[in-house]
């Protein structure tokens, strides 16, 4: 990944992101460079691009992966390896020199058409990879035995060192393959759910309904679909006909079915347990929940976090140090403690073969993958990794109360107005209908009316309200108790409306309190986690909802360049996290350490969030915070494991405490150690 980011960035390419996981690149093209002299370049560097119909089908070519260049060798190394039953079995023919070279060419062949010519291209590059250190080493061995033969020297004989030095290494390559393949799981079986068939509705000439068979790739925004019980929702739609009970474990990994009937909505890839329903096709493509999920973790998954930084520095000046550190090894083994050639050279390329630069690249990529992928599966989207790491640092967080610690669903409790209270409400909702706050919106759909007045001019302005003028001139006004003219006292209602300045009336709402808030906010606390309230709402309406859920402290009646600056202030002191959903908490969710917004809020809200909780609510927010935490515990072992390995190992096959085939297969094994660590990230608790 390093070697290919460095090679991009070279060429003029910037935002190169290079994700080791799962092999995708991507960046901005700003060079004049083609895209084929660029799959040019990093085929010369021992890589290989593929397009996503060969990627999908996999290469049919003869020992085209690790597993089958291991089980290739596996048998010709296996023979070799026999010598060193020699003195208990009389097996005098695999002492033959000839023999040997015989056996261990097939291997050494295949290692260097695979390990040799990526280390060659990588070194013509400048940027040299780990290959080297295989490839010098099978060398090393290989070179040294053919002397033996030519010299007739059975002494010189090493043949085996270099085939299952090679053997070995193809064997840790493939369980390193399989394992980190398996950091993909919840991420796979998402994409999996994307490709189903689904029943199209059509009409004849006679307009008569037609069920047709089709994949649903092929739908379009409008189209109808028919979806029968037990079957999986094709694409996200909207039910036009019918009532079902459905099962969207897919994205929360709660199977409790959840009822859903007409103008609800359903996404792609949940299951429809019990009902028949005709619904209509709301979202194709990138544009459906499941791809834009799959498409934000890979996103993520690409992005470097701040630890990632310093495994990167060490291992972009690894290999070269290797190898000074193997000839540093050899030259104290042959002259200063006076071991023999041979067995300074072997512990010389033990050195070499042991070292695993790869261990340090891995720590970080492995462990965001499956804390992504976990998240993913729980409807946890987190936008970069980086967020992920700055789960560690919380300890404090901020609530937004309208739609995010409330349902948003609101009825209204009292009004008042000076005119007809019919022609108040077609008033009201004729300036409401273009508002997006949850407040709004709840009015509009209670007062709605055909008597709409066509506005000359409408605005609505964050934080303050809607202001509209109509043809004779009139300007009117919806909003807060911000709107109302310093002759007006009365500033405990939730909504005004102004005609030209003078008080038309007011609105009261009641809203309720989201059934899950009080044990999120209760979980925060027994974390050690500040809670704040902080509102654009009544001072007296604040107090009564923090007092309800236990809270610490409350800022009320905020705009939203107020509740930015409180949150930069709060950050001053404290990583702050902060959870909103309207397009007032934007700024504020910008400036927050973390930025955290529900599903259903604004697309303004979502666009400034590094955190989106998918399930219209906050019963997901301690689970995100767990698997950021512990995300970031499993990154520090990773690290730990990658380092402490690499610096004990290379000493001890220094003074010969580990032959190269054992240090080949250490190698191999510190990769799988490492994401099998991760892995355990799937199933660990974290609340």
């Amino acid at each position: 990944a390093l070697t290919i980011a460095k090679y991009l960035e070279k060429e003029g390419l910037q935002e190169v992101k290079v994700n080791p996981i799962d092999g995708s690149v991507s960046f901005n093209k700003a060079s004049a460079t083609s895209l084929s002299t660029l799959k040019q370049g990093i085929d010369r560097l021992g890589y290989h691009v593929l397009d996503n119909e060969t990627a999908t089908k996999g290469s049919t070519r003869f020992l085209s992966n690790s597993k089958q260049r291991f089980l290739f060798t596996l048998p010709f190394t296996a023979l070799l390896m026999l010598h060193m039953v020699h003195p208990w079995i009389p097996i005098h023919w695999i002492m033959n020199p000839w023999v040997q070279l015989s056996l261990c060419l097939p291997v050494f062949g295949v290692g260097m058409w695979f390990f040799g010519r990526s280390a060659w291209k990588s070194l013509l590059t400048g940027i040299p990879n780990m290959n080297v250190l295989v490839a010098v080493g099978a060398m090393a061995a290989f070179g040294y035995s053919l002397m033996g033969v030519i010299l007739h020297d059975s002494n010189y004989l090493f043949f085996e060192t270099a085939a299952s030095t090679l053997t070995l290494v193809f064997l840790g390559n493939y369980l390193e393959e399989a394992s980190i393949g398996s950091t993909q799981r919840a991420l796979k079986s998402l994409i999996k759910s994307q490709k189903v068939m689904a029943n199209m509705i059509a009409f004849d000439d006679q307009h008569q309904e037609q069920i047709l068979p089709i994949e649903n790739t092929q739908l379009r925004v409008g189209d109808l679909v028919l979806i029968k019980s037990g079957e999986q929702v094709p694409i996200d739609c909207k039910i036009l006909w019918g009532d079902c009970r459905v099962n969207e474990a897919i994205l929360s990994g709660e199977s409790i079915p959840l009822e859903k009937t007409k103008k609800d909505f359903l996404i792609g890839g949940s299951i429809v347990e019990d009902g028949l329903l005709k619904a209509q096709v709301t979202a194709v493509g990138k544009e459906t929940v499941l791809s834009s999920i799959v498409q934000m973790v890979q996103t993520a998954q690409a992005e470097k976090p701040p630890m990632q930084k310093m495994a990167d520095k060490i291992s972009a000046v690894f290999v070269p140090a290797v190898i000074g550190i193997s000839i540093i090894a050899f030259l104290i083994n042959y002259f200063g403690v006076e071991v023999g050639f041979s067995d300074s050279l072997m512990r010389s390329i033990a050195v070499l073969v042991i070292s695993c630069p790869c261990a340090m690249g891995l720590a970080t990529p492995a462990a965001i993958a499956v804390g992504l992928g976990r998240a993913a599966k729980k409807g946890i989207l987190f936008r970069n990794a980086a967020s992920l790491e700055s789960f560690k640092k919380i300890k404090q967080v901020v609530f937004d109360k309208t739609g995010t610690l409330t349902t948003g669903r609101f009825s209204i409790e009292n009004f008042h107005s000076t005119i007809d209270p019919n022609a108040f409400k077609d008033l009201v909702f004729s300036l409401e209908k273009y508002s997006n706050h949850p407040i709004a919106t709840s009015i509009a759909l209670h007062w709605k009316s055909n008597n709409i007045i066509q506005w000359k001019k409408i605005d609505e302005i964050k934080g303050i309200g809607i202001v509209a003028e109509d043809k004779e001139g009139n300007v009117y006004e919806s909003g807060s108790h911000r709107i109302l003219p310093a002759t007006v006292t009365d500033r405990q209602h939730n909504v005004y409306i102004l005609k030209n300045k003078t008080l038309l009336g007011w609105i009261d709402i009641k809203d309720e309190i989201r059934p899950e808030a009080k044990k999120v906010i209760e979980w925060l606390q027994q974390k050690g986690i500040r809670t704040i309230l902080l509102t654009g709402d009544m001072e007296h309406k604040a107090q009564i909802v923090a007092k309800e859920l236990g809270m610490d402290e409350v800022y009320a009646q905020q705009s939203p360049q107020e509740k930015m600056n409180k949150i930069a202030a709060l950050n001053k002191t404290t990583p702050t996290a902060m959870v909103g959903d309207g397009i007032n908490d934007a700024p504020a969710l910008a400036n927050a350490t973390l930025g955290i917004s529900l599903s259903d809020s604004s697309q303004l809200a979502l666009q400034h969030a590094d955190v989106v909780l998918m399930h219209h609510g906050l019963q997901n927010l301690p689970e995100a915070l767990g698997i950021g935490m512990h995300t970031y515990i499993t990154i520090k072992q990773n690290l730990f494991w990658a380092f402490i390995y690499n610096v004990v190992a290379i000493p001890v096959a220094g003074v010969g405490l580990l032959t190269p085939t054992f240090s080949a297969l250490a190698m191999g094994c510190s990769d799988v150690v490492l994401a099998a660590n991760s892995v355990r990230l799937f199933v660990k608790k974290v609340l």
